[in-house]
């Protein structure tokens, strides 16, 4: 028993929750995520200043993440039906799979148009990294390095908590994350006050990321992603993000990492998988490896409610 349900009934709500983000995709107007940034943003500009800036961090974080979280962890103490609803819609709302689609589905129609300036401009609101300049390979390798991480950020790891701990375990997660985007960069301004985001995010991500990664070997080039993901994820600056992106790199067949720009300062980050360079089509090839590991876990969910209800029929 999960939330007081059976698994058969986790499961049909895990799948309303995908459905709902399948056809409705992200909201268009007023999205909570967009409120949440905004009140994010006002909290760090009035508390990241003077002494205590770890401390107050953490403060921080606490501040704009418990009051949401508790606000939902009572909305889902409403009777059945009605706590069912709630559960769904949270993870509608956290969950980021249709919206990975629909940012890097034209960064692929871009490419095979030829269109470099249209690419560049798409690639450049999904990366943080300088793009005015970056070629095609560039872009389509910068599109399949953020699938891959998202496929966790925004997609896995948010169903792993709701599976764990329903509607507000799924928001939970995507708040932290939110989070530790905008405060977790080891700058001058974040090093001490996104300390707190950084550590916590990275602790929430510590079971979903590795089976994200898992997810990709199974998925994909098994032998490759698994011999990626043991001699290159410690190398990586992220101890969640090296796992996923090796592993799905791998899967597919690609050597990603490599050279980036950031701020007009050349970096040269560890190499990832094993193959040949990416191109326009290998975005598309990312997003159903990533759209595919959705739907192998909700059979694993929907097979473990089947064996239970056999269990107790």
């Amino acid at each position: 028993m999960i939330l007081g349900w059976t698994i058969s009934t986790l499961a049909l709500l895990l799948v309303g929750g995908i459905v709902l983000d399948a056809v409705l995709g992200e909201v268009r107007r007023w999205h909570p995520l967009i409120g949440f940034g905004r009140a994010a943003g006002w909290l760090e500009k009035s508390l990241n200043a003077g002494r205590w800036r770890a401390a107050k961090g953490l403060f921080a974080w606490a501040l704009a993440v418990l009051p949401p979280v508790a606000l939902a962890a009572g909305l889902t103490n409403a009777s059945g039906f009605a706590a069912a609803i709630v559960h769904v819609l949270l993870l509608y709302f956290s969950l980021g799979l249709r919206s990975l689609r629909e940012h890097t589905q034209p960064i692929e129609q871009a490419l095979a148009q030829g269109d470099l300036e249209r690419a560049r401009l798409l690639t450049s609101r999904i990366v943080s990294r300088d793009t005015h300049h970056a070629d095609a390979g560039t872009l389509a390798k910068a599109a399949v390095e953020s699938l891959l991480e998202n496929g966790n950020d925004a997609v896995f790891g948010t169903l792993f908590w709701f599976v764990v701990a329903g509607g507000p375990g799924a928001l939970l997660f995507r708040l932290a994350n939110t989070l530790d985007a905008m405060w977790g960069y080891r700058t001058p301004r974040f090093q001490a006050f996104g300390r707190a985001a950084a550590r916590i995010d990275d602790l929430l991500n510590l079971v979903p990321a590795r089976l994200t990664a898992l997810s990709y070997a199974l998925l994909g080039d098994t032998r490759r992603a698994w011999l990626c993901w043991r001699t290159q994820a410690a190398a990586w600056s992220s101890p969640n993000a090296g796992p996923v992106m090796a592993s799905g790199s791998g899967a597919l067949g690609l050597l990603l990492g490599g050279h980036a720009r950031y701020d007009g300062v050349d970096e040269f980050r560890p190499p990832l998988g094993n193959g040949r360079a990416a191109q326009a089509e290998d975005i598309g090839r990312c997003w159903r490896l990533v759209r595919a590991s959705v739907l192998l876990w909700v059979c694993v969910v929907g097979a473990a409610g089947l064996m239970e209800r056999m269990w107790h029929a």
